[in-house]
């Protein structure tokens, strides 16, 4: 669970699963049932793997707000904002600059 702004305001409650294969509707809709029991709006599911089509359908439907986030946007996001990874290597592009030889 995590405060969207200082005063505490609004809440986000975060369900993190490390799966392999593909999560369902029925593990969404358990998630919903404990923010109704927090009288949450908003929450998070992240997994490793990934959502059946019916879990994405089933959270566009419904309040309170649900994001899905799965493995390939996870990876996406610890790419991004450089969280849980380490830069191994950096390679450089060079071109030749034409202007650099042009006679004026």
């Amino acid at each position: 669970m995590i405060s969207e702004d200082r005063s505490g305001l609004d809440t986000i409650y975060i369900q993190a699963k490390r799966w392999e294969g593909t999560v369902g509707r029925p593990e969404i809709q358990k998630f919903v049932g404990a923010l109704h029991g927090k009288r949450a709006r908003k929450g998070v599911f992240i997994t490793t793997g990934s959502f059946s089509a019916e879990a994405r359908e089933y959270v566009s439907h419904i309040d309170p707000r649900v994001v899905l986030i799965d493995g390939r946007e996870l990876a996406e996001y610890m790419l991004d904002l450089n969280l849980g990874v380490t830069t191994k290597a950096v390679y450089e592009v060079k071109r030749v600059d034409s202007d650099y030889f042009s006679e004026e």
